[in-house]
């Protein structure tokens, strides 16, 4: 054996002379024959001024210098082509071509189109036009990405779906929006199994602005924005051991919570469509007045619901302030409580065009000097017809006083007085086109001041009972227009 079997490089023989001519004739080959770049892989004329070391691809039916040598690598060197016959599996860079050509055994191919078998698994990275981060597995550099579904005549589905999963319910499965990969915008299941849409102005911090629950589909809105619209009526609970900060929808310390004007405000913040919202106040002493603002929407109704078997269970205690107040066009349902008040402050106030139902039965204490057990003004009406008999236990400027158009009807209640309450100024009365009617009700127990009141237009009407219907122990009067009927 003369010479190596893939390249052909002589050997140099023991006892050769000038071993330096073998030696040289190697070297030769190699430099030929590794990190070979042709110019081009389609003359079939040899060049006519050629650069020594230049090297070509000799195309198939070559004549002159290059006829037999097709496939073969020619280069000039030391004013002879010297040719290299390639075998498969060979790589070389065209110039002419910009392309990478394998020999297949019989002819060139570009590497891209020379086939051969490739294995797309397991691959630890991929880069498309840019180099891969050791945390991103795939980086795509691209204007555009465009994922087209395999059509039906192709064997696909028609369909095209993108699934991102996550290992577990508490991690992450989102898409990212990001300037100048500084997170913008999210979308996706982050860290539990609702549907979020996020916000950041820095990257760092983010906003809950939308959330889907996954098991009945509403949407929320964490930041606030769109009222919850309810599908089913809704109960909250208030107790004296809750938090305003929890959700008051359970009756428990750690769900409930702690004053009644978080339960308002709470329902203020809902579209309750047309379902009823009941919040239950557990026993206890509240010392935090309740202030109904306005309407509440939709159509359904607000309730809230104390002791109705035992109303001084629950105490709606306040300083300078009425225990309920109901204006502005807004509505309520009250039942189940005793009211009392220190400094001032009346029991409830219904005024501008409020309403108030009673719906079950409530007590009246003993209420700061000059105030009132129900005030009805400027348009206000409470109603209690057969909703729950009241107790009178305290005394104060007036039980009823209704004025400036506003209305209170008692209808098939009872009234008891507890002790003897004392009225400063009348247990009833109306003033300035306001109105109290009393119509099948039962009083029993005795109170002491005058037992009436009507001026200016208005009207106390005990429906023909008789001037002496109304608690008290000394006469009613009227003036200015005013009617006892």
């Amino acid at each position: 054996m003369t010479e190596t079997a893939n390249l052909g490089l002589p050997f140099i023989d023991g006892s050769q002379a000038q071993k330096h001519v073998t030696h040289n004739e190697a070297l030769r080959i190699l430099d030929d024959a590794i990190q070979i770049t042709v110019l081009d892989s389609t003359l079939t004329v040899p060049p006519s001024l050629p650069v020594d070391g230049e090297r070509h691809i000799v195309a198939s039916g070559a004549t002159g210098a290059w006829a037999g040598h097709g496939s073969s690598v020619a280069t000039w060197e030391t004013n002879a082509w010297r040719f290299l016959a390639p075998k498969a599996g060979w790589c070389v860079w065209s110039v002419a071509d910009d392309a990478l050509l394998v020999f297949g055994g019989s002819a060139w191919a570009p590497v891209t189109t020379a086939g051969g078998t490739f294995s797309s698994n397991n691959l630890p990275n991929v880069g498309i036009n840019a180099t891969v981060a050791d945390s991103n597995l795939l980086t795509v550099h691209s204007n555009d990405a465009l994922l087209n579904a395999i059509d039906t005549t192709d064997g696909g589905t028609g369909d095209v779906r993108l699934q991102l999963s996550k290992s577990a319910a508490a991690n992450t499965s989102s898409v990212v929006f990001s300037d100048a990969f500084s997170g913008r915008a999210e979308f996706g299941l982050t860290g539990d199994d609702d549907f979020h849409l996020k916000v950041s102005a820095d990257g760092t911090t983010w906003c809950d602005a939308l959330r889907f629950d996954r098991t009945t589909g509403r949407v929320s809105f964490p930041a606030g924005g769109a009222r919850e619209v309810l599908t089913a009526n809704r109960t909250y609970y208030v107790r004296t051991d809750g938090s305003d900060s929890n959700d008051g929808l359970s009756n428990a310390s750690s769900g409930a919570f702690l004053t009644i004007q978080k339960a308002i405000n709470t329902t203020a913040s809902l579209d309750i469509s047309i379902y009823n919202v009941t919040i239950h106040v557990a026993s206890g002493t509240y010392t935090g007045s309740v202030l109904v603002n306005g309407p509440f929407v939709g159509s359904g109704s607000v309730s809230i619901v104390g002791d109705t078997s035992t109303p001084s269970n629950v105490l709606i205690s306040t300083t300078s302030a009425a225990c309920i107040t109901v204006q502005n066009g807004g509505s309520l349902s009250v039942g189940g409580f005793k009211f009392r008040t220190t400094t001032s402050g009346d029991g409830i106030d219904v005024t501008s065009n409020g309403t108030v139902t009673i719906v079950g039965a409530v007590e009246f204490g003993a209420l700061a000097s000059g105030s009132v057990h129900i005030s009805a003004a400027n348009g206000g009406k409470l109603f209690n017809i057969g909703g729950g008999n009241i107790t009178v236990s305290g005394g104060a400027y007036a039980h009823i006083y209704a004025q400036q158009l506003g209305g209170v009807v008692y209808a098939g209640v009872t009234v008891t007085l507890s002790g003897v309450p004392a009225f400063s100024s009348f247990f009833a009365g109306a003033n300035n086109m306001g109105f109290f009617r009393s119509a099948g009700v039962t009083y029993s127990g005795s109170a002491a001041g005058s037992r009436y009141f009507a001026s200016t237009n208005s009207v106390t009407q005990t429906d023909g009972a008789g001037a002496s219907a109304l608690p008290g122990n000394s006469a009613g009067t009227t003036s200015s227009g005013g009617q006892y009927l």
